[in-house]
């Protein structure tokens, strides 16, 4: 950060907002170097204090509830909802796991012990104190937590057994996409059909490699993606160009979802303004089809336990509503 721009070092280190907007937070105050007033220019310099005071508005998530599948003297294990992040992060704080059961079971602090993507849902396992953390992460680290996902996949996946070896690289860190390629890192998943309604399937997946939305990547390159996947599904804007990298960087930036909660200087959703920010406020939630991923940890397994979540009603055999796929958001 030293030697940058304070503008800069926001575009760089912070890219949830604009740089317009950036620009504005600095010329009005809201970015300061050391308290004092500072312009887009100013060179950051060792030891300086960057403070940022913000008026949040965070994105809406399910109102579904966080239900509690085990506890025990050192553990939470529960039901993650999709579109609920697990822990404070980017414009999230409130809307999280860890802080919606920190206030509603009385909690000072609370520990994590392994990713889920936010509109991932299922189990998550959350530690009440640091020992069992520790715990759980050394499991994690040495192979010994069996992970089951279920998933609803585009097409007739085949009925005999599969496994993806294929390994998974970053395409960019502008871009929140993996994909498979010779100098990616390892990665290995079985997958298993459970069941075919004519249009879509049902499959269980079982990774045995941690890597960066895997599962998505592997049934991609199978050929069978998640079938609401915003990024790996076939109704994206980008899913024919998966041979050329460089235009699925180019595609996603210019046809990323509008962010209205972010900055609207031209008022384009002509949205009610907060009278504290002045931030565009929507007047209706998105459906629950919009914020969570067909994709379910339905079942996780050490040497001497083992916890299940609860099936998804999209999982169901009889389910019919993939007639119409809206994909879930990103």
């Amino acid at each position: 950060m030293m030697g940058f721009t304070l503008l800069d070092v926001f575009k760089r280190e912070y890219r949830g907002r604009t740089e317009d907007y950036y620009r504005r937070a600095i010329e009005n105050g809201l970015i300061t170097i050391n308290n004092q007033l500072s312009s887009p220019d100013t060179i950051v310099k060792r030891q300086d204090l960057i403070s940022h005071q913000v008026h949040r508005h965070e994105p809406p998530v399910t109102d579904q509830s966080i239900d509690i599948v085990y506890e025990d003297d050192g553990l939470f294990v529960v039901n993650k909802p999709g579109s609920i992040p697990v822990h404070p992060s980017g414009r999230y704080r409130h809307n999280t796991v860890v802080h919606i059961l920190r206030k509603e079971l009385g909690y000072d602090r609370l520990f994590p012990t392994h990713r889920l993507d936010r509109i991932t849902s299922g189990l998550n396992l959350i530690a009440k104190n640091s020992k069992r953390a520790d715990k759980i992460d050394k499991e994690m680290r040495a192979g010994d937590i069996q992970k089951e996902y279920v998933c609803r996949v585009s097409g007739e996946f085949p009925l005999h057994k599969v496994t993806c070896d294929a390994p998974i690289k970053q395409l960019a860190h502008l871009v929140a996409l993996n994909y498979v390629h010779p100098e990616g890192k390892s990665a290995i998943t079985h997958f298993e059909r459970i069941s075919y309604n004519g249009q879509t399937s049902v499959v269980r997946c079982r990774p045995f490699t941690g890597r960066t939305h895997q599962i998505r990547v592997h049934l991609r390159h199978l050929g069978f993606p998640i079938a609401n996947d915003p990024i790996y599904g076939y109704s994206t804007l980008w899913t024919d160009q998966f041979h050329d990298t460089q235009s699925i960087i180019e595609t996603m930036i210019a046809t990323a979802p509008y962010d209205y909660m972010d900055d609207d200087p031209l008022n384009k959703t002509g949205f009610p303004r907060c009278g504290e920010c002045n931030v565009p406020v929507t007047p209706n939630d998105p459906s629950e089809d919009q914020l969570a991923l067909w994709l379910h940890a339905y079942r996780y397994a050490g040497k001497d336990w083992s916890y299940q979540a609860p099936w998804p009603t999209w999982a169901d055999e009889g389910f019919q509503h993939d007639e119409c796929i809206m994909p879930a958001s990103f």
